[in-house]
């Protein structure tokens, strides 16, 4: 009985110190799981970037209200979809009308890609690392550094007639190179500049920063007049218009004021 109560009583004492030491030993910590894309936004922006940047220098109005057939079959490089539905956005922007087959066209604009993708380079002011006799190094100080990347691309057009073959005009190639530059202080940054930051803190940043629409908590439909029948399998017309009144003989207010 006495040798119970004794170990009661000394584990009684003993659970404050022990959970105290416990808890100040124990170290909890949790991670937050994020995933990235293959390629980075930067990367991508950087592309894009070029290559409107090189479709710009193009001129497109010469294909104003004519018929105009994309051939795309030189173009393999990396955003390819993009390179073409730009260009095809600049001709419909430019007055010209797209067709799918080349015999339906006025004109076929052929297009190549003569280098499109990303390039990297750094540089740094400072003392490299450097090896003593007797196994001593002495470690690289950098003072100042840059890191650059750049995007690149040239893209190449040609005009022909699809009847004749014959070439409309010289055709050419166009260049443009857009840049992402981080700049690192005794080892602090970066502080970034170049052509893809101007474009995204122009495009985020200030008025444009402002949120003009917010997303729906709910999804709603209104359901169709009931003056359009419901026809089973068939797509229903909708009415045809009232005819607009005679105004011919309605005097201006100006007129009827005096």
């Amino acid at each position: 009985m006495f040798v119970s109560t004794f170990m009661k009583n000394l584990c009684r004492r003993a659970s404050g110190p022990m959970l105290l030491a416990a808890a100040l030993t124990t170290v909890g910590c949790s991670t937050a799981q994020t995933t990235n894309t293959a390629r980075t936004s930067t990367e991508q922006l950087l592309v894009s970037n070029a290559i409107d940047q090189s479709l710009n220098k193009i001129d497109f109005k010469a294909f104003n209200g004519y018929n105009v057939h994309l051939s795309d079959k030189y173009v393999e490089c990396v955003d390819k979809n993009y390179v073409i539905a730009s260009t095809r956005h600049r001709i419909l922007a430019a007055g010209g009308r797209l067709t799918d087959k080349p015999e339906d066209a006025d004109v076929v604009l052929e297009l190549r890609a003569g280098g499109v993708g990303t390039a990297s380079s750094s540089s740094f002011v400072g003392i490299p690392e450097i090896t003593l006799p007797g196994m001593v190094t002495l470690p690289e100080v950098r003072l100042l550094e840059r890191k650059q990347q750049h995007g690149i691309a040239k893209l190449g057009l040609v005009a022909y007639d699809p009847r004749s073959s014959e070439i409309l005009g010289q055709g050419g190639t166009s260049l443009a190179k857009s840049d992402d530059s981080n700049w690192f202080v005794m080892g602090m940054g970066p502080v970034q500049n170049g052509s893809i930051r101007s474009e995204v803190a122009s495009s985020t940043t200030g008025y444009a920063a402002t949120v003009r629409n917010r997303l729906p908590v709910q999804v709603a439909f209104q359901p169709p007049p009931h003056s359009i029948p419901k026809v089973e399998g068939l797509a229903a017309e909708p009415p045809a218009p009232e005819p607009a009144a005679d105004s011919s003989d309605v005097s201006p207010v100006w007129y009827r004021q005096k």
